[in-house]
């Protein structure tokens, strides 16, 4: 038997690492519009609208910006209660993978580790604003890069 412990994932050959080195709020927007006369009533349960947005910025061969975007909007008879943007970010890095591998871990991995953090500061922002929390299910974001990967192909964007 040997003493020597190879847990590290950078010194096996062919091995793909990857870590996030720093979090952080790109940008955050709460708007309340109906405010404060959306309080004074009772209110009714609001449609809530969410749509997420993921992109990756290479900052130089290993290391890349991924960007998870959520923007909720929440109206009452299609009058605007609150709208909240968030861009949350992470700086990660990619050691020993291919192209496709690395596109993988920032559009799906990635993400599913930045997305709980996002939806706490969302909570908090709506919260803040005045409103109960808006806890959001969580993404299956393999599931959301293989549609856009679908839609890219079905307008020509990329070869499958």
């Amino acid at each position: 038997m040997s003493d020597t412990n190879n847990s590290d994932a950078t010194t096996a050959p062919g091995t793909a690492s990857l870590g996030i080195a720093q979090q952080y709020v790109k940008d955050l927007s709460f708007e309340s519009p109906s405010s404060p006369k959306v309080f004074m009533s009772q209110m009714k349960q609001p449609d809530v609208d969410a749509n997420f947005n993921v992109s990756a910025n290479e900052i130089n061969d290993d290391l890349h910006e991924v960007v998870l975007s959520i923007e909720i909007n929440a109206k009452v008879d299609d009058e605007p209660v609150f709208v909240a943007e968030l861009a949350y970010a992470g700086i990660c890095q990619v050691k020993g993978a291919t192209q496709d591998v690395t596109r993988q871990a920032l559009m799906i991995e990635v993400p599913r580790q930045l997305f709980p953090f996002a939806r706490a500061v969302i909570a908090d922002a709506i919260r803040d604003g005045g409103f109960p929390p808006l806890l959001l299910n969580p993404l299956d974001f393999n599931k959301l890069y293989q549609d856009h990967i679908k839609e890219s192909v079905v307008r020509g964007n990329i070869a499958e």
